[in-house]
């Protein structure tokens, strides 16, 4: 076209092209922008790169503020194919980036920078398409390379401690948070992101002094007010923290604007904090949230759908009369009790996991460490009088009112998630299901906590491939079968489906069996393995449970079997001058969680609350459970090793290994301990 030449050959090197930009950049519709790409076109052809580098830079930024992200992707590239420059291809990774493409953005960063290597923001990015694809290894050794390259870095900084954060490596993080703060003190994300990470490391004083100062540059940062009152819930202060989430409250989302997380929890939250104060002075022996809260507000809440309820009837607000949690002082509790905590600290720290993705929390392991001695005092008590006092009552303890200690404790720890038995909430919702689900890999996502399982999935996987074409002729069995031999990765797996054209081409379901202990020869339905898609950036390989209300009541079934001969052991081994029920005991307990895993009954924390359970319940038969989790390995790990495995004796053999059980010292004597079931736990 003539036309950008000759305008070219007049205008070039004048102010009238700088005003083509500015015209172009507010308004598309405008002729201006209309021409700045053939003029980039033909400044390239005349060899005037650097200009035509900013003519595709104005363009790009019209182009992707509109959201025409292929538009602005298709002439970039068009570009790059004239000429390599690591301007463009620093361009054209952002909108990759922007366009959730990480592995195809790493690609441009990297070239970009083996075209100019000093460019620190360049190597954020590259760092950040790591990150987000889960790679948070990856990501530190760039962000680390991104400070060197301009020791001033804020981003980079901040980039670095939540990777570290999201690596569990608390000291780290808070090190290069602490770093990007010493350069800019007013850095709300950054002050922001190290109160989140106090929070869940359990230290709230810490966490809530981060928020009230985010909240003081930019007191209208929703993050920050809502952490600020569940800050204050979870210590008790339920007057500050209902009215940090009023304010989240009020804060209304324009019209078309996406209501933020925040705004759709503290509702429920709320509504929660309302019902924990208006029963502080109630034990928490003598109420029970599942029965309390309304069907289709937990249901709601669960889900975390929008809140919207009919015929709703609000909590009562805050009583004058019931005063907040007052702290204490560790040194002003009586020694027995400090001796209580501290073994509750170290049970607590066995449970933690070590591997990649999981931030020690001290709070989460108080908690579940004075579960695990509640759970002991009261199978003993069970065992030695049968009938212990639950929900007001004195009755029969059966396995529901167990777990029901763990979980009291478990939702203390951390009044933000709700911990809801599924069967509790509205029958109608149950014959729907609800699904626990677990993305292992989502599109360039990788979940980095499950990586160690992979492996036995995969081969998992393959088994079953066998078995459902091992009804086809031998022939085509055996190239499936050395297909499959080729398969070292998941992502690897549907490619090779799709080349011998098999019908699990697009995809496919996987159904574990559990068997059943009461009535040999019959299984039950256990996790599904799913896995769709293509390698090419959309593939799901997940696994879920869905809870719905007949498969229920077969665990259930097995359950009440396994939890009525472990008391009917229990009393025998504790009246026993000689006790030799203890490997029977611990199967026993071993088979109940094993069911209880499967069938994952709670909303949140199942794992944590089977683990406290298997603990308290072995140091009631006079076991310790001494060791930890080995490295890598998951509190799940009884489920998830038998989602690969058709026979029960996964659970017998499985666990020892790293439980490392001994006899309970003399100074755990139930007798010589004190009561946990009434003890206040609001402080962190």
């Amino acid at each position: 076209d003539p036309l950008p030449s000759a305008l070219l050959t007049i205008f070039h090197g004048t102010p009238y092209i700088q005003k083509l930009h500015s015209y172009g950049s507010r308004d598309i519709e405008a002729p201006a922008l209309v021409l700045i790409q053939p003029i980039a076109y033909v400044l390239i052809g005349n060899g005037l790169y650097e200009e035509a580098i900013h003519h595709f830079s104005t363009m790009l930024q019209i182009l992707s503020s509109l959201g025409r992200i292929s538009e602005a992707l298709t002439d970039i590239t068009k570009a790059i194919q004239l000429k390599h420059s690591a301007q463009l291809y620093r361009h054209r990774g952002i909108l990759y980036f922007i366009s959730e493409d990480y592995a195809t953005a790493n690609e441009d960063f990297q070239n970009s920078l083996e075209l100019n290597k000093n460019q620190p923001t360049v190597m954020l990015y590259k760092g950040l398409s790591f990150f987000h694809r889960g790679l948070l290894k990856e990501a530190i050794e760039i962000f680390k390379e991104a400070v060197k390259q301009k020791s001033d870095f804020i981003d980079a900084y901040k980039s670095l401690g939540q990777a570290y954060r999201e690596l569990g490596n608390f000291e780290a993080a808070a090190e290069n948070f602490q770093k990007a703060l010493m350069l800019n003190q007013n850095h709300v994300q950054t002050i922001q992101l190290k109160g989140n990470m106090f929070y869940h490391h359990g230290s709230l004083d810490e966490a809530l002094k981060n928020f009230k100062r985010c909240l003081q540059i930019e007191p209208y940062n929703e993050v920050c007010q809502y952490m600020k009152g569940l800050s204050h819930v979870a210590m008790g202060q339920f007057y500050e923290g209902i009215k940090a989430q009023t304010k989240v409250m009020l804060n209304d989302p324009l019209p078309g604007q996406t209501a933020s997380a925040e705004y759709l929890k503290v509702k429920y939250f709320r509504e929660y904090s309302r019902y924990l104060h208006a029963h502080l002075d109630i034990p928490v022996v003598e109420y029970n949230i599942d029965a309390d809260l309304p069907g289709k507000f937990k249901d709601h809440w669960v889900k975390n759908l929008p809140f919207l309820i009919e015929d709703y009837e609000e909590q009562p607000g805050l009583q004058p009369n019931i005063k907040d949690v007052q702290l204490h002082k560790f040194e002003n509790y009586k020694s027995s009790v400090q001796e209580m905590i501290c073994v509750a600290n170290h049970l607590g720290s066995l449970m933690q996991y070590e591997t990649v993705g999981f931030l020690p929390n001290k709070r989460m392991h108080r908690a579940m460490g004075l579960a695990v001695l509640e759970v002991m005092q009261a199978v003993q008590r069970t065992w030695v009088n049968s009938k212990v006092r639950m929900n007001g009552k004195t009755k029969l303890m059966q396995w529901r009112d167990m777990f029901d200690i763990a979980v009291k404790w478990r939702r203390i720890a951390d009044p933000d998630q709700p911990v809801l038995w599924l069967d509790q909430i509205p029958a109608q919702s149950l014959r729907r299901g609800f699904n626990n689900h677990i993305n292992l890999i989502r599109g360039q996502f990788i979940n980095m906590r499950y990586t160690e399982y992979f492996d036995n999935i995969l081969h998992f996987i393959k088994d079953r491939i066998l078995v459902y074409h091992s009804a086809n002729d031998h022939k085509e069995l055996l190239e499936v079968r050395e297909a499959l031999e080729q398969v070292h990765k998941v992502e690897d797996l549907l490619p090779i489906m799709k080349q011998l054209n098999s019908k699990t081409r697009d995809g496919f379901t996987i159904h574990t069996k559990v068997p059943s202990l009461k009535n040999p020869g019959k299984e039950y339905d256990g996790f599904t393995v799913t896995l769709t898609g293509n390698r090419i950036g959309n593939l799901l390989f997940s696994v879920e449970t869905q809870t719905a209300e007949a498969r229920t009541q077969l665990y259930h079934t097995e359950i009440d079997a396994l939890y009525k001969d472990l008391t009917m052991k229990g009393k025998t081994h504790l009246l026993s001058a000689e006790p030799r029920e203890t490997d029977v005991i611990c199967n026993l307990i071993l088979s109940v969680l094993y069911y209880f895993c499967n069938l994952m009954p709670l909303s949140r924390g199942s794992s944590m609350v089977a683990y406290s359970i298997i603990m308290g319940a072995l140091m009631a038969s006079g076991q310790e459970v001494s060791g930890k989790i080995p490295k890598g390995k998951l509190r799940i790990t009884l489920s998830r090793i038998c989602i690969v495995s058709v026979s029960y004796t996964c659970v017998q053999n499985a666990p020892y290994g790293f439980f490392i059980l001994q006899r309970l010292p003399l100074w755990y004597c139930i007798r010589n301990s004190p009561e946990t079931s009434g003890f206040s736990f609001f402080s962190d």
